[in-house]
């Protein structure tokens, strides 16, 4: 088994099922007030997510089994992960790119401990699929991301004053780092690409659109679930 089952005894599609697993709660009922909660709040909707794509969690989430034992046996210790180890085993080497981005974020981390270290490797990783970033981290709107940002890798997060896209501001500051120009335009306002580094990043996420599918489509609740 390379997935999470498709529907649990409450019904619900296998991200909420997941998040549910480790939390305790729907995700939109989660108490984020402490930093402690939020944290734990960010990886179990990292980890919710990355599971909702299928094959191994360790390669979709970007930390080796070592450490996502570690993670679940720390910071999820009463959920019942047993079933999951098949969802692991051992990362495969990270792309050139994603690499980039774990190391701009490992030296700018402003928080100590194992947490802001896994954060730096499942952001990166999490940063290479399609979506927002808070959209492809699970996360229930925007300002968390920028709250975990602010959070963790605080150095870099303040130097995003424009409010750019999470994603093209990482790019951004390699390129800078590395001394490179990434835009031609002099002034962001007359560049016909703005909309891609500062357009709007509202939505649902991903784990509210499943059931929202579901709801309207009126179809089987566990096909739903295993495209989850």
């Amino acid at each position: 088994m390379d997935a999470v089952p498709a529907q649990t005894g409450r019904g619900e599609p296998a991200g909420i099922a997941f998040y549910r697993l480790l939390i305790g709660c729907h995700p939109a009922e989660a108490d984020i007030g402490g930093d402690h909660d939020f944290d734990r709040h960010v990886l179990a909707c990292i980890l919710a997510a990355a599971a909702m794509d299928g094959g191994l969690l360790a390669e979709r989430v970007g930390v080796a089994e070592h450490d996502l034992n570690d993670l679940l046996s720390r910071h999820f210790p009463q959920a019942d992960i047993r079933g999951l180890g098949s969802m692991q085993g051992p990362a495969p080497a990270d792309d050139d790119e994603t690499i980039m981005v774990r190391d701009l974020l490992l030296a700018q981390r402003s928080t100590e401990g194992d947490v802001g270290y896994w954060l730096a490797a499942m952001v990166a990783r999490r940063a290479m699929e399609p979506n927002h970033l808070w959209e492809d981290l699970g996360l229930r709107e925007r300002p968390e991301l920028s709250r975990l940002l602010m959070r963790h890798f605080a150095p870099l997060a303040i130097r995003n004053t424009k409010n750019m896209r999470w994603k093209r501001f990482f790019y951004r500051m390699l390129c800078e780092d590395d001394g490179f120009v990434m835009c031609t335009t002099p002034v962001c306002t007359q560049c016909n690409d703005f909309d891609l580094c500062f357009g709007e990043e509202s939505g649902e996420s991903r784990m509210a659109d499943r059931r929202r599918e579901f709801l309207r489509g009126g179809g089987d609740l566990s096909e739903v679930s295993a495209r989850s």
